[in-house]
């Protein structure tokens, strides 16, 4: 969304909520629009308008929504339907029930998310040889409280602009080149 698509938003959400921004000065609206232009760069205006109209056709208190509210409504209105930690832990399960000669097999055949929960192939292994009673319990409930933590993690990451996540990603780099040098 460009900073001219920012001020179609904008026109929106003043209409809707015209006791809000009838006191706004030009400087301060100008550096809203600065603001969501840049943190809605790599977002379609159509898809950040109908965020926020579905926002809007919502609200019970009157406020225009923020920003961290609408990337939330983008993400409901364009991810694909999350797993929960329970359906999450049954696909981890049967990866278990067949990983005693499969286990490469089963691990490949996670989604990614739950592969990185997992660890390893030897992991599911490991998991297939314990108590079921322990699997079932301890194994299934740090799993599902994993599970459920990452994914909040991976959607606010995906939330983020592409700039932040551009230096994000090279402050991890330098932070691993380092650690690698005192290996």
């Amino acid at each position: 969304m460009n900073r001219q698509e920012t001020g179609v938003i904008m026109d929106i959400l003043k209409t809707a909520y015209p006791r809000y921004y009838a006191g706004m000065t030009p400087d301060v609206l100008r550096n809203a629009i600065n603001l969501w232009a840049e943190m809605f760069a790599d977002d379609d205006v159509r898809l950040v308008a109908a965020a926020v109209k579905a926002l809007i056709a919502t609200d019970s208190k009157g406020f225009p929504p923020h920003i961290g509210a609408v990337k939330e409504k983008l993400r409901q209105l364009t991810a694909p339907e999350q797993m929960t930690p329970a359906e999450a832990w049954n696909l981890v399960l049967k990866a278990i029930g067949r990983s005693g000669y499969q286990a490469r097999e089963e691990f490949d055949k996670l989604p990614p998310l739950i592969r990185r929960l997992v660890g390893s192939p030897s992991q599911l292994r490991d998991w297939g040889m314990m108590d079921s009673t322990t699997v079932q319990s301890v194994v299934a409930s740090n799993f599902q409280r994993s599970y459920q933590a990452r994914a909040k993690q991976d959607a606010e990451y995906q939330a983020l602009p592409s700039d932040v996540k551009q230096m994000l990603s090279a402050v991890s780099e330098r932070f691993a080149l380092k650690e690698g040098d005192h290996g």
